[in-house]
């Protein structure tokens, strides 16, 4: 059992993460019963807040325990998480600033208003809304899941551990419910900048005195197998594609739009994710604790304690306390802890922006702006709970293997958002046959590489060994969508667009 110090630091951070996530109505006021305000910020954030804020969009509780975790339990082939942050921001500046001038000029919130706008196409943009929306969700229950890692962690062996762990979820989440609601994406920023100092400073300690605590790097290493070490060959095709699809499906999730679309100007934007490679450094840093902690006997006799697939998502939470003082290991749980609760809250922001924007009003387009911020109010918190209860029913392990679908999703819808920023001649029925093509073709072939059981894995064995279905998928899509396109423009060129 945790000693009282860890708890009463956490429990004192948490009622700070609480007042600042309610101040967040008062802060940089505006009429939060306008979209742009209550779900952008009123589109001002600076170069700094812009960094914090995506940075904790991005770099979630689910990042800082599931890399370790894979690392932990499978070796090197999860290091792919670390060249795939890097290169994402280099198609982050490529395509982020354009989206964002084109947002600003012509009032779009998601990515599905450029969508319709660009293809002059309800369809492809309610499709692209529905994709996101699906996406997002387990996103959200896998936040969660980072979240129970952290309270399976400080409440082991106490009674009815299960049971206050539930409540303990259900309270922080009407907490984040409630001040979402009332502060929106302000409130989020704000606790962004918490979350983010604390896991900076958890990040740097630990770095630093883990190591020395066990005598360093080399007693950890010695501990493991060779494929901890370096990658196998037969693995180098899936650690390539992974790098390459996830890069190009992460700022295609809603929430990293939104994020997106509150700087207050292209140039800050470009600032702020210039700078957002600092977080790679960190997750690095993180990812070392899958192999740290073999060198840490206290933390492996407790992690004995659990079935073999659940251990590694404890890694984190069970080196930070076994390593760590009281009080530290406090500071550290709670950082890790909201850092699910952060990115929850605008995950279900974006979710509904993109169901009253893109869907609700396509049904009922003159829906009034009190009634679409009321909707998009009320959407969020639902969004936000459905999440919830999902972790609650579903075992845990199927809830991180639908991850494998979220990626292989959302990457379908490349071709129209970033390819359609910059190439005119995309027409839109291919592109919605390309969607269709690419989602289902993606879905099918998840269920092959499972042998139509359990989700375990998202490679698919082809001659070029096993690959990423998102990357196979996407390549089906982007030929009908190019192919169409060009087929079409032969017989018809296209119309002026954007």
């Amino acid at each position: 059992m945790i000693g009282l110090d860890v708890t009463i630091a956490f429990v004192a951070l948490f009622v700070v993460f609480i007042f600042l996530g309610f101040y967040g109505k008062y802060w940089r006021r505006g009429n939060l019963n306008h979209i742009h305000e209550w779900s952008l910020a009123g589109r001002r954030l600076g170069t700094t807040l812009v960094f914090f804020l995506i940075g904790a969009d991005l770099y979630t509780a689910y990042s800082f325990v599931a890399i370790p975790s894979g690392i932990f339990a499978k070796g090197s082939l999860y290091f792919f998480a670390i060249p795939y942050v890097m290169l994402t921001f280099g198609v982050a500046l490529v395509t982020m600033p354009k989206l964002w001038t084109l947002s600003r000029e012509k009032g779009y919130i998601t990515a599905s208003d450029f969508v319709k706008d660009r293809f002059s196409s309800k369809t492809l943009a309610i499709m692209i809304a529905v994709t996101g929306i699906v996406a997002e969700l387990p996103y959200i229950a896998l936040q969660i899941v980072g979240m129970q890692s952290v309270l399976t962690v400080m409440l082991a062996g106490t009674t009815n551990s299960q049971t206050v762990q539930e409540i303990s979820l259900l309270i922080a989440f009407v907490v984040l419910a409630a001040f979402t609601y009332t502060s929106g994406l302000r409130g989020a920023t704000l606790t962004a900048v918490f979350k983010d100092f604390l896991i900076w400073i958890t990040v740097i300690v630990v770095i630093i005195a883990v190591p020395i605590s066990i005598g360093g790097f080399g007693n950890a290493f010695k501990e493991v197998k060779e494929n901890y070490v370096t990658l196998p060959d037969s693995l180098v095709p899936a650690y390539a594609t992974l790098v390459l699809g996830s890069a190009l499906a992460l700022y295609l999730y809603p929430h990293a739009v939104n994020g997106v679309l509150s700087a207050e100007s292209a140039q800050k934007l470009r600032k702020s994710t210039a700078l957002l490679p600092l977080y790679g450094v960190g997750l690095a840093i993180l990812a070392l604790m899958g192999i740290l902690v073999y060198g840490v006997p206290q933390a492996m006799n407790f992690l004995s304690g659990f079935p073999s697939s659940t251990r590694g998502i404890l890694v984190v939470p069970s080196l930070i306390l076994y390593t760590m003082p009281g009080w530290f290991s406090g500071v550290a749980l709670l950082g890790i802890f909201i850092g699910g609760l952060v990115p929850a809250a605008i995950m279900a922001m974006a979710q509904a922006n993109l169901l009253t924007r893109n869907i609700i009003k396509e049904i009922k387009p003159n829906l009034s702006d009190s009634s679409e911020i009321r909707i998009t109010k009320v959407s969020s918190t639902i969004f936000k709970f459905i999440a919830l209860g999902f972790v609650f029913t579903v075992p845990a392990t199927y809830a991180i293997s639908l991850q494998l679908l979220g990626g292989i999703l959302i990457a379908q819808i490349l071709p129209a958002v970033f390819f359609g920023l910059y190439v005119k001649s995309l027409r839109r029925v291919p592109l919605i046959v390309g969607l269709l093509v690419g989602i289902v073709s993606g879905i099918y072939m998840v269920e092959v590489a499972n042998n139509f059981g359990p989700l375990a894995s998202s490679l698919f064995n082809t001659m070029f060994g096993p690959l990423y279905i998102a990357v196979i998928a996407l390549a089906f899509n982007l030929a009908i969508s190019f192919g169409g396109s060009a087929i079409l423009n032969k017989s018809r060129p296209p119309k002026s667009q954007i």
